[in-house]
């Protein structure tokens, strides 16, 4: 990589941290420092809530998917328009009307204090999880292309991202996270045009090629539950994004950032819509790469790993400078993705496990409780992934077990918002039932083997995990609930 490419990513680097810096004047209460006293602009809130959705997992992924298989993963996408209706007609004036900047104060008002308790600590344990693994993969593809050292690396991004994140709280985060989203954007636009232009033949031979592979397909149509089928992955991003625009706290505290209920809903739609065809183009590139190395197979080393061919086509391929500004692109979409659990996860410590009892004390003591739940959030993600540089194997067991608890948020979500019947116990039973169901579907095709019980393994794709969970914490609570009901009308009338 060229010197011009190292200087475009330390330029842009330093640019966000600084620009995001630069709103600590505006922070002096926790209602500026957690919803940005709600007078961000739509068209902000609607890139930050894209910039939500897009990770350097995702970046990085779809293309690589697409290279090794085909479209699939893009059945996901088509989910959202429903889960985008469903925050517009549901979600935002729910959360509009209760205006907490917390997700799981409604949880509270249904069901009492465990609940909330319940679902916010896994949450903070999903994004300590995801921050660091993003961490570790950025530092992973740097240390590939520069072979700078990987805690160095780790450390000078994570408390880059800190350093903005605390100081210019959900308005440094939104307003950043529209930058970077544009720099994704624009990162993916160019190199799609790269590929298509260096392409021997023309573009039409990219097409030509990937239709002859299949890789525009979607999936097999079959009606079966084992594999990753076009119903299995459809099923599977309806859930999945009912519960990021339902529950979620880094998508329900940009509801709250809109000047009004309104705004709220349009930033929800297009925010959410937005990634239909990003998600395209991300896919694309990977089709495209697939044609690009098939005509130019001497270009690419053999046994390239797919999610390592678009890596080494940003390296290696791509013209001086250009080069620097991809990774700089891969890199806003990390970023955005931390700097938005740190502000979250901060947000979520303060509104559910703090009350101030007075007002100057709420003021005074509510911002402390931010900075530094902020800085020892961070602290330990960027911990989390210097772990993961040796001890992968482990972290990856404690990703999944966070992912099973956190998987009945959703269930008991619904629950709560679509039956007023349902009982404090009658939803305690219901999480217990979905929690294990998703523990089966989710460590029994592992564990299961190794003692001889592989019949009793669970023969479901991994996806449905959280629709089987979600779909069992609403059956068992709604039909506990009502029969706990019955059984005390019985006995008032006796």
């Amino acid at each position: 990589m060229s010197k011009l490419d190292v200087i475009v990513f330390i330029a842009y680097l330093a640019g966000i941290v600084l620009f995001g810096s630069s709103f600590y004047r505006r922070n002096k209460s926790a209602e500026a420092y957690t919803m940005g006293n709600q007078r961000i602009p739509t068209w902000v809130v609607s890139l930050s809530i894209f910039a939500t959705f897009v990770s350097s997992i995702s970046y990085l992924a779809l293309p690589g998917q697409a290279y090794l298989t085909n479209w699939n993963a893009f059945v996901f996408s088509l989910s959202i328009p429903f889960a985008s209706y469903m925050a517009v007609r549901f979600f935002v004036p729910l959360y509009r009307s209760i205006n907490s900047p917390s997700a799981y104060t409604y949880l509270e008002m249904r069901f009492g204090k465990w609940a909330k308790t319940y679902v916010s600590v896994m949450y903070l344990l999903t994004q300590l999880m995801r921050a660091g693994t993003i961490l570790f993969l950025l530092a992973l593809m740097v240390h590939t292309l520069l072979a700078w050292n990987m805690t160095t690396i780790i450390i000078v991004t994570g408390f880059s991202v800190m350093l903005y994140s605390l100081l210019g709280g959900i308005q440094a985060v939104v307003w950043t996270d529209a930058i970077q989203a544009i720099i994704l954007i624009l990162g993916a636009v160019f190199c799609i045009g790269t590929l298509l232009f260096e392409m021997p033949g023309g573009v039409g031979h990219v097409f030509t090629i990937a239709a002859a592979s299949d890789k525009f397909s979607l999936g097999s149509f079959r009606l079966e539950l084992s594999s990753s089928t076009f119903w299995v992955v459809l099923i599977y991003g309806i859930f999945i994004n009912l519960q990021n625009y339902g529950i979620d706290q880094n998508y329900i505290q940009r509801y709250m950032t809109s000047g009004s209920k309104r705004e709220a809903q349009k930033s929800a739609l297009v925010g959410g819509l937005l990634y239909v065809p990003v998600s395209a183009m991300f896919l694309f590139i990977g089709t495209a790469l697939f044609a690009f190395y098939k005509q130019n197979a001497g270009l690419l080393p053999e046994g390239t790993p797919a999610d390592k061919v678009f890596p080494w086509f940003i390296a290696n391929q791509l013209p001086v400078g250009l080069t620097g500004f991809l990774i700089a692109s891969v890199f806003a979409a990390g970023m955005s993705t931390i700097s938005t659990s740190i502000n979250s996860s901060a947000t979520v410590i303060l509104t559910d496990f703090f009350k101030q009892p007075t007002e100057s004390q709420r003021k005074n003591g509510s911002m402390q409780i931010l900075y530094l739940a902020s800085f020892i959030f961070s602290v330990l993600s960027i911990g989390v992934a210097l772990a993961m540089i040796n001890v992968q194997s482990a972290l990856d067991a404690w990703w999944k077990l966070a992912s099973i608890f956190s998987g009945g948020m959703l269930g008991l979500f619904l629950l709560g918002y679509l039956s007023n019947k349902v009982t404090n116990k009658a939803a305690v039973w219901g999480v217990v039932a979905g929690v294990l169901v998703i523990g089966w579907m989710s460590l029994s095709p592992i564990w299961f083997p190794l003692w001889g019980l592989d019949a009793y393994a669970s023969p479901f794709h991994s996806y449905l995990s959280i629709v089987f969970g979600t779909v069992t914490i609403f059956i068992v609570g709604f039909l506990l609930g009502h029969t706990l009901n019955s059984a005390v009308k019985i006995r008032k009338a006796d």
